[in-house]
């Protein structure tokens, strides 16, 4: 296997902690001092097909943002689909899957000059199948940097417990970055968090601030989740959802809860609602909603769909009823998409300010 390429491992302490988000600003940066960088994830669990292969989600994320040049199955060996486990505990075939990633990773390194691998959840997240992320992590030869929530106690309890699995498999942590750090008490953080990793033997290579916009979903993003109809041809699926109004009371009220960026939820009868929201100044494409999600499959009459299709925001009808359809869009995990161009500069621009570079460059040489 290519032990030359320089690579680094980044980790986390629990999912959706900032690894993407931290993958693609660190990829950024690299880039000005590797031109041609690589990219992998070894073990994925949120997948999409693409030509009959199951290709890990983030993968498509970074080969659509910095065009890398080397197949999506290469970057994205193994899927870890609903049967894998059962499947591997009746018939344990580690041996094949460790050669499987360490293939792909030499095609993805040919003629690379740096590579970024991007592990899955927490240290231990894939031990049940024997492909830990630390047990990843040493296969490829890479050292880790981790990434935790901002704070002080809690993600510097969480990062020891990470620290333990991969010191047992021999795995050197470069440091560790916190996210979604409040921006006012940003260098508090940063001072104690530095004092406490440091008692760990650990270095903290920087702390990003939270960015409201980074966490707001996209109106196509929910659109997929909640399998909804598209009900106009809107040009403003990526429209931000800042705020949500669940319309269950009268239309007076709903009106007063409006804001730039909100998105109504209400059931498809609620025409009062629809056309309200359609005849005040909100209803404008830059400065006005989100969206409409319409519920419990309850298509709006005539007269009121022909306003429904001319409005510049989405408006999609979704299937199950409004304490569903408000419980999903309450709990929806917001990944960053390929079209997510805003989020993806400010995603680089951050990691660029905040994030010691130097230090893992120095590390990984």
């Amino acid at each position: 296997m290519n032990n030359e390429t320089p690579r680094v491992f980044i980790a986390a302490t629990r999912q959706n902690d900032g690894k993407t988000t931290t993958s693609l600003g660190l990829l950024a940066a690299m880039q000005s001092r590797y031109p041609r960088i690589g990219y992998i994830k070894p073990v994925g669990q949120r997948f999409v097909q693409i030509e009959e292969q199951n290709i890990d989600e983030d993968t498509v994320l970074m080969d659509s943002v910095y065009r890398l040049n080397c197949p999506l199955v290469d970057m994205s060996p193994i899927a870890v689909e609903p049967d894998f486990t059962r499947k591997y505990l009746l018939s344990s075939n580690n041996e094949a899957l460790v050669k499987k990633i360490q293939s792909a990773f030499d095609r993805v390194a040919w003629e690379k000059e740096f590579v970024l691998c991007e592990g899955s959840g927490h240290a231990g997240v894939g031990s049940v199948f024997d492909l830990s992320n630390a047990q990843v992590a040493k296969i490829l030869g890479a050292k880790v940097v981790i990434v935790s929530q901002a704070g002080i106690g809690k993600p510097i309890d969480e990062v020891s417990l990470n620290q333990a699995l991969f010191e047992k498999e021999g795995v050197e942590i470069i440091g560790v970055i916190l996210n979604k750090a409040l921006p006012e008490k940003l260098d508090y953080i940063a001072d104690f968090a530095r004092r406490g990793l440091k008692r760990k033997g650990l270095d903290l290579l920087g702390v990003l601030p939270h960015q409201p916009i980074l966490t707001c979903p996209s109106m196509d993003s929910l659109r997929d989740d909640l399998g909804a109809e598209v009900l106009n041809a809107s040009e403003n699926m990526r429209n931000l959802v800042e705020r949500v109004v669940v319309g269950a009371m009268a239309v007076g009220h709903v009106m007063k809860s409006l804001t730039k960026g909100a998105l109504i939820i209400t059931p498809g009868d609620r025409e009062d609602i629809i056309l309200a929201a359609a005849t005040t100044l909100l209803a404008h494409a830059t400065d006005g909603l989100a969206g409409i999600v319409l519920t419990g499959n309850l298509r709006p009459g005539a007269d009121v769909m022909k306003v429904v299709q001319n409005l510049p925001f989405p408006v999609l009808l979704a299937r199950e009823e409004i304490y569903q359809v408000a419980s999903r869009i309450h709990d929806h995990t917001v990944k960053t998409r390929p079209s997510d161009t805003q989020k993806i500069d400010l995603i680089r621009d951050l990691v660029a300010k905040h994030v010691d570079f130097k230090k893992i460059l120095k590390a990984i040489n």
